[in-house]
């Protein structure tokens, strides 16, 4: 308890420059009573900062492991600085965050930012360090050095469901009893035979290690080392895909600027050339409808197509104003529309019965015909294309010709 207060006026302290009456500043109390109300209702708690770089699917499978120990677990996923509420201290977490919860549990906090987890045990007699300590070393060690935290808790919650792990452990000196003068001479007999057999049995390993080393070296020669591979941290994913979602955004706008000026100053034309400058003006204000409204990156390339289908479209109408032919400009990719143009005629695609009549690029062709997944724009729940909206179900208008149309009706919005 005196340990707690003194960890308190400590942070109290530190937080003192700052009034607690400034806007978005907190004591180190509030702080851990806010995470304390959120683990009354959610026994993980997940910064907002965090929240996404860390999938529902991975938090769902943290939570499950974290239950099927039958005993309360509570983990904190934030972020540790030294000038924030807990002085960047893990320690100070865990107490002040437990002392404001008052329930019993295995208490889990870890940087956002890293891997490693610490823990402190409320009121659980079943766990102790003999548990803990194995479980938390073996989980660091069976996850990458580019694990996130999510996957070290995951695996740390799964060995502590499992028996316990062996700790090292020093040999035992002595028996403890009363010995007599012939069994000191026996003893010293023994113990002079198991050392020479300890001797010779450092040397026969001494000689089968290196014979080993230079076959691993002498095959080396021959096949390459094969290192674990690099995967990129989930948050820097998330920064990634907010800065190639801005750039598109800015990209996206500036040609729905660009196609507007153009359609503006062009002549109206009859007939064919007539419907053809109606569809671009119709995907112009769809793109437009959709740019303003969007929620993620699908609704930014749902624009993107949009205004290359006015683009086409324009290209048309203004080659019939001129009296030319109008050339064919390919369709995007519809696995992904950010590949660029697709190649060839469109490939058909079967699934479940029904067979599809797409244009892809050449790579997503060369992976349908090897037998692999494209690499299709990603969606919420795997490729866009899983989803339920408006792009998955046309496949961003590789299905229908009336896209815009559907825009305007607001069918993109479902």
């Amino acid at each position: 308890m005196v340990k707690r207060l003194v960890i308190l006026l400590a942070l109290l302290l530190a937080a003192a420059p700052l009034p607690a009456t400034a806007a978005g500043s907190q004591t180190p109390a509030e702080r851990a009573k806010e995470i304390a109300t959120a683990l009354t209702k959610d026994p993980l708690y997940v910064d907002p900062i965090y929240a996404p770089a860390l999938p529902e699917a991975k938090r769902t499978d943290l939570r499950a492991n974290a239950k099927a120990l039958g005993y309360p677990v509570y983990t904190i996923v934030l972020p540790l600085t030294p000038s924030d509420a807990f002085q960047g201290e893990e320690s100070n977490v865990i107490t002040l965050v437990s002392d404001a919860l008052r329930k019993p549990g295995l208490y889990v906090v870890v940087d956002g930012g890293g891997r490693f987890p610490w823990y402190d045990v409320k009121d659980l007699p079943q766990l102790d360090e003999d548990k803990l300590i194995p479980a938390r070393q073996r989980a660091l060690d069976d996850t990458g050095y580019d694990a996130g935290p999510t996957e070290v808790l995951t695996r740390f919650y799964e060995l502590l469901a499992g028996p316990a792990l062996p700790q090292r452990t020093r040999a035992t000196e002595g028996s403890g009893g009363r010995r007599s003068a012939g069994d000191d001479d026996e003893s010293g007999m023994s113990g002079g035979m198991i050392a020479l057999a300890i001797v010779l049995a450092v040397l026969a390993l001494m000689v089968v290690l290196g014979l080993w080393i230079g076959l691993r070296r002498r095959t080396s020669a021959d096949s390459p080392r094969k290192e674990k591979a690099f995967s990129i941290p989930p948050h820097v994913a998330a920064t990634v895909a907010a800065e190639r979602r801005r750039r598109l955004t800015k990209e996206t706008t500036a040609e729905l600027t660009r196609l507007g000026s153009e359609l503006a100053a062009l002549p109206t034309v009859a007939g064919e050339g007539l419907r053809h400058q109606q569809t671009a003006l119709d995907c112009h204000d769809a793109a437009g409808r959709v740019l303003d409204a969007s929620r993620d990156l699908v609704d930014v390339v749902g624009a993107m197509v949009l205004l290359d289908r006015g683009r086409r479209e324009y290209d048309v109408a203004q080659a019939l104003a001129a009296g030319r032919k109008p050339g064919v400009v390919p369709a995007l990719c519809a696995f992904n529309p950010l590949h660029g143009r697709a190649s060839g005629r469109p490939t058909q695609v079967e699934s479940d019965g029904t067979t599809l009549a797409l244009p892809l690029c050449a790579g997503c062709r060369r992976a349908l015909k090897a037998g692999q997944a494209p690499a299709s724009l990603p969606g919420d729940d795997g490729p866009y294309w899983h989803g339920d909206d408006l792009w998955a179900r046309t496949f961003f208008g590789a299905l229908s010709d009336d896209l815009a149309g559907a825009v305007s009706r607001g069918e993109y919005r479902s």
